[in-house]
């Protein structure tokens, strides 16, 4: 569109720099009857941009599973939740930080955490639980180091500054991420089912309140930001990163929760991307009512703030409630209590306008249900690619004698080792109530006071996602659900963080649409319903796009934490076992990448029917007791997942198979098995119990010694698997 056909008084430039297309404005034009002035063009920037319209994604979107018998609260909420028994809920959701901590690392990262916290508390839960999946560009790239260790000190600090244990995640290492890290982060909480908060606001004339921090000049235009691609400029985009402050947000997380058993509350929201203009927006649209502010109330931590510059803020730690008008002194008091602002900014109205005055001028007038039912929604242009084609890999090429250093080089690989380094820097025991640390397959965190506790599992494969979106779509989702079962724990719910690049580029918008086709595909089969999550897109710099990225968060529950499961070997003598088929998929394996410097080939399917009856009856032999160990077998294939139980554990085991192409066998990444341990007087009844089951199981080795021994000749000590597998981080972090 040429400057020149441009018809409105309003600059052109100016709308673009909003992040608004030509025929966005005119819609906005239409729907006001008039231009906007600049503080409503903000307002529609803010709205209307991807990260909080989801405009190119919310028709897909729909088409996901996100009711299940233990739902309360699926997406549309600050946070999903599920029933988890005896009164009690699970609330939790998955959250982006990518381009703030692309930026600034340790505040972007920070700040995701803290965002991702106020959402959970938002609903009246007690935050329990952090989680994080991240993805950084290749170990050599010059700037990765310096990303790595910011988001891990951001993460860290926050969470451990305001005593939420940090339990678990994923961290990954991919060129296709050297431009746009990846820092989503996971909250999960814990409430009654009888108080549960929501953000619909409600009754005519009751005072909407502002609670928490007050609103500065940081993170104005950070959602516009986080809607856009990089360039060669993207550092001078570092006013946009907000500033997070972990002392006052555990000052207003106890204060809310203890307004909340007042039943003073009749919403609450929290202020995140797009801070008062998201907040007060969304608690409009939910109630069917208007808001009408007085923006001079809203306290300011510096002079001579705009409207527009009050209502773009993302000043973090701050709240925007409705409250009952008969306890306004109480909340007050109590906010006061806790050092924290509390002002009546505001009141809801019957007009369903958003109305904002500031010293006596009317700054906006704009009705709620433009901002938001008539926002942009697109269905866009997308192709399909072709998923990769299978290639022929001669086994003949491969030397038996080369399994062991070949297990030590992938044990040892940035993509497979152990990130002790990063999670011991998270304080995982706070609150004393984490029963499986860092480092198994799912987190497990007891429900305080209780004997039952929760499982929660962080996962993806963009290198599945990219090969063939619609497997890799669901095996991010099945990877999740293994793990969690794993632990001993039935799966209930998943929440989801969608990272893609550009969706206007129809390849993109194709990976997008087959992850979650697939992705709907297990959770549909699974009974493991989507209940919460995000989307974040244009994940790109100068053109150049992640990998499709579908990070998924699962939570289950273990109504008796004394059949929790651990990865770690427990006893000589037992005997190991494989649950599942294994036919050697080397293709787009770790081994055929870290070994073979090689990715290229097919993605393994997934055969749901025989995922889930092989997931049900690992879980109904830990029910029964009959199991000492379990790991499922995912990236790196069987072999790794021994190796990483023989570490856990701190034992040995004898490895007897006779099979003519052992690279395949151990390093395939064949999909719905597990690694179990049990004990001789309990293997018959498994293979019994399996039989009548049509489960296959394949016994492979016994627990014994201090060495990881393959048949009588190839063997490498545990303590060099130890330390090989320790390694990485150390020397990385420390050059």
């Amino acid at each position: 569109m040429s400057t020149s056909s441009w018809k409105h008084i309003t600059e052109q430039s100016l709308v673009e720099n909003h992040g608004l297309k030509h025929e966005e404005f005119d819609k906005i034009v239409e729907g006001l009857g008039r231009e906007p002035n600049l503080t409503e063009l903000g307002i529609f920037s803010a709205m209307w941009n991807e990260h909080c319209s989801y405009k190119s994604s919310k028709y897909w979107l729909k088409k996901l599973p996100t009711t299940g018998e233990r739902v309360i609260q699926g997406p549309g909420e600050n946070a999903g939740v599920i029933d988890i028994d005896d009164g009690d809920v699970a609330v939790f959701k998955m959250e982006s930080h990518n381009h703030p901590s692309f930026i600034e690392p340790y505040q972007g990262a920070a700040t995701g955490v803290g965002g991702i916290l106020r959402d959970v508390f938002t609903m009246g839960a007690r935050p329990v639980a952090n989680l994080n999946a991240l993805r950084f560009g290749e170990t050599k790239n010059p700037k990765t180091k310096h990303l790595l260790s910011g988001v891990v000190e951001g993460i860290g600090g926050y969470g451990n500054c305001i005593g939420i244990p940090t339990v678990g995640g994923e961290v990954n290492f991919h060129p296709s991420y050297n431009g746009n890290i990846l820092v989503n982060a996971m909250t999960v909480g814990i409430a009654r089912k009888d108080k549960i908060f929501y953000s619909a606001a409600a009754g005519i004339g009751n005072p909407v309140v502002y609670v928490g921090s007050k609103t500065g000049r940081d993170g104005i235009h950070g959602a516009t930001m986080a809607s856009a691609e990089f360039d060669d400029d993207s550092e001078d985009k570092k006013p946009t990163v907000q500033v997070g402050d972990p002392f006052t947000e555990k000052l207003l997380l106890e204060a809310c929760l203890e307004l909340m058993k007042e039943e003073a509350i009749i919403a609450i929201q929290d202020m995140g991307a797009a801070g008062l203009t998201s907040s007060s927006i969304e608690m409009a649209s939910k109630g069917n009512v208007g808001l009408e502010i007085d923006l001079t109330k809203v306290p300011m931590r510096v002079q001579n703030m705009t409207a527009y510059e009050l209502m773009l803020s993302e000043s973090q730690e701050r709240m925007l409630m409705v409250i009952d008008p008969s306890k306004e002194d109480l909340a007050r008091n109590i906010f006061r209590k806790w050092d924290l602002e509390f002002e009546v900014i505001g009141e809801v109205t019957d007009t369903k306008n958003l109305v904002l005055n500031m010293h006596g001028k009317e700054e906006a007038c704009i009705p709620i249900n433009i901002l938001v039912e008539d926002a942009p929604e697109y269905q866009r242009e997308y192709t399909v690619r072709k998923p990769s084609k299978k290639i022929e890999i001669d086994q003949n090429e491969f030397d038996r004698k080369t399994i062991i250093p070949d297990l030590i080089k992938m044990i040892s690989h940035p993509n497979l080792c152990s990130r002790k380094w990063i999670w011991e820097q998270y304080d995982h025991m706070v609150m004393a109530d984490t029963i499986v640390k860092p480092g198994s397959d799912a987190a497990v965190v007891r429900v305080h006071g209780t004997n039952k506790g929760i499982a929660i599992s962080t996962d993806c494969s963009p290198v599945y996602c990219k090969h063939n979106s619609f497997e890799g779509g669901k095996h991010a989702i099945v990877e999740t659900w293994r793990n969690i079962i794993a632990s001993g724990a039935l799966p209930i719910a998943v929440t989801d963080c969608m990272n893609f690049g550009n969706p206007e580029k129809p390849e993109i918008m194709g990976e997008f649409v087959e992850c979650i086709r697939g992705m709907t595909e297990s959770c549909s089969s699974l009974n493991y319903p989507v209940i919460s999550g995000n989307v974040s897109l244009y994940n790109e710099t100068n053109g150049i796009g992640i990998y499709p990225t579908p990070a998924i968060g699962g939570v289950g529950l273990i109504k008796d934490l004394s059949k929790t499961m651990s990865i770690g070997l427990k006893n000589e003598g037992n005997i190991i076992c494989v649950i599942g088929e294994t036919n050697g998929h080397l293709n787009n394996s770790q081994f055929l990448s870290i070994v073979k410097d090689r990715e290229e080939g097919c993605v393994p399917e997934i055969n749901l029917e025989n995922e889930k009856r092989n997931g049900m009856f690992v879980l109904d032999c830990i029910e029964q007791r009959l199991m000492e160990s379990v790991h499922d077998i995912g990236e790196g294939g069987l072999l790794i997942a021994i190796a990483e139980m023989c570490i856990a554990g701190k034992l040995g085991a004898q490895i007897k198979v006779n099979k003519e192409f052992p690279h395949a066998y151990f390093f395939g990444e064949d999909q719905s098995r597990y690694l179990i341990e049990v004990s001789e007087k309990n293997y018959e009844t498994i293979i019994s119990l399996g039989s009548l089951n049509n489960i296959h199981i394949e016994k492979i080795a016994t627990v014994k010694g201090s060495d990881l021994r393959i048949d009588a000749s190839e063997s490498v000590s545990v303590a060099e698997l130890i330390s090989k597998n320790s390694e990485f981080f150390e020397k990385y972090t420390s050059e």
